[in-house]
């Protein structure tokens, strides 16, 4: 394989130092118009380009923001989409590393911590706050998607259970009174959506109604608690958007139209909620904004800036789409 061209290659090329071309490519003054357009057309015919990262560890800095995601998690993949989106004008980059089947959240964090990020973005973690705390004390810590109580991490999460109670809501609205809501176990946020899903059945008179199906994250976890839904149901909250697609494929196997007989709102308005042939009527997470004030968070902590408050909670909003419609006479 050719040996990449080297800062000497380009002074030699160009006829000048090294110190010269170094300076050109640092894009500081100290070099005439002439030498400058020689040193950049001598790098342009090597294919010459500057390993800044290099020259930042040398420094001591990275800025890399580290981000721990779960490949499980459709909501993930769009939480990190927006991320490069925040992070684009900043000057930091991301380093992703997943959590798989195969490899855990330490395994994971671990990765980023070797490759001496300056602050990490945890989506929805499984660590308990201990260490989490733990890891903050070593860097910088945003968590995103999740509430965690302890004052050296921070927090920007979504208000879940105003979330759930907007679905329940929705559906109370059109008419439904059997609403019953499948569960995601112990994930994050799933406490606050059954604790919101109680409350809004308890306002709107139909607590007598109120029914919690277990559930998880995945379709299989969707698919399973589907069969537990009884012919007197007429509409269903699900966990989130992922688990509700499972719940959608029961429910059409097993001859139930959808809105016709059976109402569902799922939860994220991941991009599977906006698929055509899925069409959910979903609880929308403000990912735009999220991702934005995480990336945010993490650079005034790298700065030193002063913070505002630790936990930050951004309102969700309810998506209509072609799941939900007035219950069978």
């Amino acid at each position: 394989m050719e040996n990449r061209p080297t800062l000497a290659d380009v002074a030699a090329h160009a006829g000048v130092s090294k110190s010269l071309v170094s300076l050109v490519m640092r894009g500081e003054p100290g070099a005439s118009a002439e030498t400058r357009r020689r040193v950049l057309d001598a790098a342009g015919a090597l294919g010459y380009h500057p390993d800044s990262r290099a020259r930042l560890l040398r420094s001591g800095r990275s800025r890399l923001l580290g981000v721990v995601f779960g490949i499980q998690h459709a909501f993930h993949a769009d939480l990190v989409t927006a991320l490069y989106s925040a992070a684009r004008e900043t000057g930091y980059e991301l380093a992703l590393s997943a959590v798989t089947p195969g490899r855990d959240e330490a395994e994971a964090t671990a990765g980023l911590l070797q490759d001496r990020c300056e602050a990490l973005i945890m989506l929805g973690p499984q660590t308990p706050a201990a260490g989490l705390a733990r890891l903050a004390a070593r860097l910088p810590v945003v968590v995103l998607a999740r509430g965690v109580r302890d004052e050296s991490v921070d927090v920007i999460r979504t208000a879940d259970a105003e979330g759930l109670h907007q679905a329940v809501d929705h559906l109370a609205v059109l008419g439904h009174r059997r609403i019953v809501h499948i569960d995601g176990g112990r994930a994050p946020g799933a406490a606050e959506r059954r604790r919101g899903y109680r409350a809004a059945m308890n306002a709107q008179g139909i607590g007598r109604h109120i029914r919690i199906i277990p559930g998880g994250l995945t379709e299989e976890d969707g698919a399973i608690a589907a069969r537990e839904i009884g012919g007197d149901t007429t509409a269903v909250t699900v966990f989130n958007d992922r688990c509700a697609t499972g719940v959608l494929d029961v429910l059409a196997r097993r001859g139930d139209k959808v809105p016709g007989d059976v109402s569902v709102v799922g939860y994220d308005d991941s991009h599977l909620a906006r698929l055509a042939h899925v069409d959910l009527t979903t609880i929308a997470q403000d990912t735009a904004v999220m991702s934005r004030l995480a990336v945010q968070r993490a650079i005034d902590r790298i700065d030193g800036a002063p913070v505002a408050q630790r936990a930050v909670v951004v309102p969700p909003h309810l998506v209509v789409r072609g799941t939900t419609g007035p219950p069978r006479a």
